[in-house]
Formats: structure tokens, C-alpha cells, sequence
């Protein structure tokens, strides 16, 4: 391997630590907030975030992608790629701007105006942060992230926190968000050693565009299928609606964006840097497949067990029914580690185009499954994403039978052990919630019950993880 095994490990420590201390502070500080805000507080934003989060594609164009896999990038590329990046980031915003009262038409509420035109500066804050990121992954440099997500995600919770208990409402978000991004920003722009030049090449661009382009697109094609259930339900039905369904998607979702976006940022470039050995990438996505199914499939299956209970304790009863939300999410999120290696591997190998087919395939079907269900209500549009994941699941796997020789049912076999365990795991802890006793007893109760069962079954079955996962943690703590 170009990467040591050290290297690899101790970047994706780093990446997994800042991940989860910015995740970890972000979600107590959602806690703190959602006892203060109304649900509908957090619908209104939820509706402006379906249009920013899929303009905030274009931002990357797909271009970082294009730099990390290119193998003798330069100085040259870098500043092509980020002149062009802000040029584009300004008009983006600029159109967003000026098409805000569209918007606001659409959803027949004229106060979401200045709410759209605020947070829509958060396009021109990620223009500035791109070629920062995508700097620090191509050099394996990851401990930068973590000190500049952490400065910006500790300035954004007091800020956060201190507008809310002032009564600002919807504004104490849009700020928690815009400092977030802007302190994030800073403080990579002072720690990364790379800075843009004045020079500019459309030779150079053009060539990234030609492997970037796809990306774009299949990120694109991901994001507005992503975001398209909350543009239905905010439409359709009610903001308060819309506000359930995302909470009960953020805490899951906090657990995928630790595990996933670590082994994702990792993974990529190293595969890349394996290209041309495509029996050392099919090891990389076994070992990331096995791994992270470990990790996650135990956390999805006991955070969907404990939902009730831990959504009354954390937000109150307000917050209820984002509990069936909130488990769809749980079991369709245990599929990640298989969409992850599997398009990790693909874009590895150079081969954008097939990445590309792969997204307007499963987003085809994710469509077509969304127009039978969205007019049977809003469970029913959640409960759809359980089926388009696992038909997802089956796409990506597809062509690393032919490119990297690993097939779906090889990996369904790598994932196994662990997901069987996990069901186990849950059936007995879910015992816990028939019990007559307050519910902080009962996740004081089910979290180590659960946990010691997961990794007593670990041991006695042998599985490799479980001691990968203790040789890493022992050597950390050597350290």
C-alpha cells in the first residue's frame, strides 16, 4: 500500500474524533434548542435547507473529487479550481437572492424571504472552505479538520443557544448555521498550509470538469432525491410535520455522519492513491464493509429500540411522533457502509461514468416509489426510503463484481455476523421497554445491557472486528 496501515488508522481516528466532537456538541446543543423552540421553528428552516443544501452541490462541482483523484495535482489546479469555484458561488447566490420570493410563493409563507437570503450566504462561506478540504484530504492531513470544526461548532452553540433564550426563534438557527461555517472556514484558512495564487488555467479546469462533471451530477441527482421527501411533506402537509420528520432523522443521521463521512473521507483518497491495483481495493472496501457494519449496525439497531424512551427524556413529549421517523431512519441507514465502500470503490478506479449511470438508476426508482406513496401520508413517504435502501444497496454493489471481483452476496456475507448480532442484541434489550419504571431507568438499564451483549457475542464468536476495533483503542490509549 502507498499508506501505511498506521497512517490510515491514525487518519481515520483523527477524522471519526472531529466528527464526533463537532456531532456530539451540535447534537446537545439540538437538544438544548429543541426544549426551547417549537417544532414549527424547526420546520420553517427545514424548508429553506431543502433549496440551500442542493445548491451547496454546484459549490463543489464535484471538483474537490476531481483534485484527490488526480495524482500530480499542483498549485495550478488548486487556484483554477478555486477562482472558478468562487465565480460560480457568487452567482449562485446572487439567483438564489433574487428568486427567494419564488420560493417563499411556493410554500404560500412570504416570511421565509429573509430567511432563504441570509442562510443563502452560507454558499459563499463553503466557496472560500473548498479547496481548504479538499487540500487537507488529498495530503492525508486530517487532524486540520478537527480543530476547525470544533472552533466553529462551539462558537455556533453559544450563539445558538444565547439568540433562542432571547426569543429569536427561527433566527437563533440561521445564525447558529452561518457561524458554524464562517469560524470552520477561518480557522482552516489560518492552519492549512495551502492559500490561493493569482493564476487561472482553463486548460486545467476543463480537465477535472471531465472526470468532475459526473460526480456533479450524481451528487446533484443525490441531493434533490434526498431532500425531495422534505420539499413533499413541507408542500403537502405542515412545516410541524416536516419538523418531526427531520428530528427524527438527526439522530441517526448524527451516528452515519461520524461513521460514514470518517471512512468516507478516508477511504477515497487512499483507494485512489491503490488504483491500479484493484485486488488492494477490493481489501480496502472489504475491510471498510466489515468494519463499519460492525460499528453501526449495533448503534442503528439499539438507537431504533430505545426511541420512545430516549426521545421523552432528551426532547420532551412534544417530540413524540418523530419516533416512527425516526426508527425508518434507524434500519435505513444500517445499509450506508455498503453504499459507501461500494461508490468509494468505483470513483477510486476512475470510472465517474458508471457512478453516474448508478445515481440516475436508483434515483429513477426512488421517484417512482415516492409518487405511489406521497399521498398516503407522511409515515408512508418515510417508510418508502427502508425499500429504495436496500434496492440502492444491491445497484452500487453491481458493478465491483466486474471492476474490483466483490459481488453483493460477498458482501452480504461480510456484513452478516455482525447484523445477526445486532437483531439479537435488540430483541432481548427491547424486553427493557415493557418494564413499569420511568424511562430514564429504562435507558440506564438497555444502553450497557445492550452493549454487553453486543460485545460479549463478539468475543465468543471470534469476530475480527471486535479485535481490530480493541487493538485500535489499546494503541490510542498507549498513546
Amino acid at each position: 500500500m502507498s499508506e501505511s496501515s498506521g497512517s490510515i488508522i491514525s487518519n481515520l481516528v483523527w477524522r471519526f474524533a472531529e466528527r464526533c466532537g463537532a456531532q456530539g456538541v451540535s447534537f446537545l446543543v439540538s437538544v438544548v434548542l429543541a426544549r426551547i423552540l417549537a417544532p414549527e421553528v424547526y420546520g420553517t428552516i427545514a424548508l429553506v435547507t431543502v433549496f440551500t443544501a442542493i445548491l451547496q452541490v454546484f459549490v463543489d462541482s464535484g471538483l474537490g473529487n476531481a483534485l484527490i483523484q488526480k495524482k500530480d495535482a499542483d498549485d495550478l489546479d488548486y487556484s483554477s479550481v478555486f477562482w472558478g469555484n468562487m465565480f460560480l458561488c457568487i452567482c449562485l447566490y446572487i439567483a438564489l437572492f433574487f428568486f427567494a420570493p419564488k420560493i417563499a410563493d411556493f410554500y404560500n409563507d412570504i416570511s421565509l424571504i429573509p430567511v432563504i437570503r441570509v442562510m443563502g450566504l452560507t454558499l459563499i462561506i463553503s466557496g472560500l472552505k473548498n479547496m481548504q478540504q479538499a487540500y487537507v484530504s488529498k495530503k492525508m492531513i486530517f487532524k486540520k479538520f478537527f480543530f476547525a470544526t470544533l472552533g466553529g461548532t462551539f462558537a455556533a452553540a453559544f450563539v445558538g443557544i444565547g439568540l433562542a433564550l432571547r426569543g429569536f426563534g427561527v433566527w437563533a438557527l440561521v445564525a447558529q448555521n452561518l457561524v458554524n461555517k464562517l469560524i470552520d472556514t477561518c480557522v482552516l484558512w489560518l492552519i492549512v498550509g495551502w492559500h490561493p495564487r493569482f493564476m487561472f488555467s482553463f486548460k486545467r479546469l476543463k480537465g477535472l470538469v471531465a472526470y468532475g462533471w459526473k460526480i456533479l451530477v450524481s451528487s446533484l441527482l443525490d441531493t434533490v432525491y434526498n431532500n425531495i421527501r422534505q420539499l413533499v411533506i413541507g408542500r403537502v402537509y405542515t412545516s410541524t410535520d416536516l419538523a418531526y420528520y427531520n428530528k427524527g432523522k438527526q439522530m441517526p443521521n448524527l451516528v452515519v455522519t461520524n461513521i460514514n463521512t470518517s471512512i468516507d473521507s478516508v477511504l477515497f483518497p487512499v483507494m485512489s492513491k491503490a488504483q491500479e491495483s484493484r485486488e488492494e481495493v477490493k481489501n480496502l472496501a472489504r475491510k471498510s464493509i466489515r468494519l463499519s457494519s460492525y460499528i453501526m449496525c449495533p448503534i442503528m439497531v439499539g438507537l431504533a429500540v430505545c426511541a420512545e424512551p430516549l426521545v421523552r427524556v432528551l426532547l420532551t413529549d412534544k417530540w413524540v411522533p418523530c419516533v416512527w421517523y425516526l426508527r425508518i431512519f434507524c434500519f435505513s441507514y444500517v445499509w450506508y457502509p455498503v453504499h459507501t465502500a461500494n461508490l468509494n470503490a468505483i470513483k477510486a478506479v476512475g470510472r465517474s461514468d458508471i457512478f453516474l449511470k448508478l445515481e440516475v438508476a436508483k434515483k429513477v426508482i426512488g421517484l417512482l416509489v415516492l409518487a405511489l406513496v406521497m399521498n398516503k401520508g407522511t409515515k408512508m413517504i418515510a417508510g418508502s426510503l427502508l425499500l429504495t435502501s436496500v434496492v440502492s444497496s444491491i445497484i452500487n454493489a453491481f458493478p465491483n463484481k466486474k471492476l474490483i471481483n466483490y459481488g453483493y452476496q460477498e458482501q452480504i456475507r461480510d456484513i452478516l455476523p455482525a447484523t445477526l448480532l445486532a437483531v439479537i442484541m435488540g430483541v432481548i434489550v427491547w424486553s427493557v421497554t415493557r418494564l413499569p419504571i420511568a424511562d430514564y431507568i429504562k435507558l440506564i438499564i438497555m444502553v450497557p445491557f445492550g452493549a454487553f451483549i453486543y460485545f460479549a457475542g463478539s468475543k465468543l464468536l471470534k469476530l475480527e472486528e471486535f479485535e481490530s476495533v480493541v487493538r485500535i483503542v489499546k494503541r490510542y490509549i498507549k498513546r
